[in-house]
């Protein structure tokens, strides 16, 4: 079945919004998806979901939500899973593909289709220290409106 024709997936990423904008954050495991949530938050965001999120389509948009068997839940490594206040069915404005690999100019119309919508995309490295700030520089200015 094509993904076009989906209303909603469930997707290996991590999500957090703010001003209700969600933020998917997607890489394999021990990218750093956690990681880079734990500090958006810090920086004012709220949790969504942590490594798995519900991805629902609602017409032209996209709500992002947790699975009921781990919402409020954020895996800290070192620390172990911590409860945690999280919102839900907030629209997805962009999506973070964490990766090593990153261009130096790349396309700011870059765009990720999910369950047939695109999605602005941005490549962060998870490891360097400015990756919460991009992540929320790329929101401010590559993100969906709504």
């Amino acid at each position: 079945m094509s993904s076009r024709l989906l209303s909603s997936e469930t997707v290996h990423a991590s999500t957090v919004a703010l001003e209700g904008r969600a933020v998917l954050i997607s890489g394999p495991s021990g990218s750093g998806k956690s990681d880079l949530a734990l500090r958006l938050l810090d920086r004012g965001f709220m949790l969504v979901s942590d490594d798995q999120t519900i991805v629902r389509r609602d017409g032209e948009h996209l709500l992002a939500s947790a699975p009921p068997t781990i919402k409020g839940k954020l895996e800290i490594r070192g620390i172990g899973i911590v409860d945690m206040e999280t919102i839900g069915d907030v629209p997805i404005a962009l999506y973070v593909e964490l990766t090593s690999e990153i261009m130096r100019l790349p396309d700011d119309r870059r765009e990720r289709p999910v369950l047939g919508v695109n999605v602005p995309l941005v490549s962060v490295d998870a490891q360097t220290a400015s990756a919460a700030s991009k992540v929320a520089l790329a929101l401010d200015r590559l993100g969906l409106k709504f």
